[in-house]
């Protein structure tokens, strides 16, 4: 088995086949609450590409919304997307709580759910375009 970073993707291939594993990923904060502004947003981004270099995930494009966040990631084959989601969540939660007392106040800083798309329909491109203009709304 062989693993290669091609076109700053994770490709694995085996045997007769080829993966590649490319994620859109978003999830919400609790009630929608608008507290990822400010310090906590620029704390979160830190954690989420200290913890995705721990995990070997890849951000490919990350935006950081009032009350959610969109990810654009690659990963390898054998990190499901459940795994990913889960801790990333579990981890910046954490943290975040830690360091930053006024996130107490909140029962849970995000949802349990999450939304996850592979992007093998759509191009790289145009994923990374949605997201960045997801800012700007």
């Amino acid at each position: 088995m062989a693993l290669w970073l091609i076109n700053d993707g994770f490709i694995r291939t085996h045997l007769c086949s080829i993966l590649a594993v490319i994620l859109s990923v978003v999830q919400n904060i609790e009630y929608r609450r608008k507290v990822l502004v400010g310090n906590v947003e620029i704390r979160l981004k830190e954690l989420l590409y200290e913890k995705t270099d721990e995990i070997d995930v890849q951000i490919a494009k990350l935006e950081i919304m009032p009350d959610h966040i969109h990810a654009f990631v690659k990963t390898r084959s054998i990190n499901a997307p459940h795994y990913i989601v889960r801790q990333l969540k579990g981890y910046t939660a954490r943290v975040l709580r830690l360091e930053l007392p006024h996130l107490l106040k909140m029962p849970y800083l995000r949802t349990r759910s999450y939304y996850c798309e592979s992007v093998g329909h759509i191009s790289e491109k145009t994923i990374m375009k949605y997201i960045e203009e997801q800012k700007n709304k």
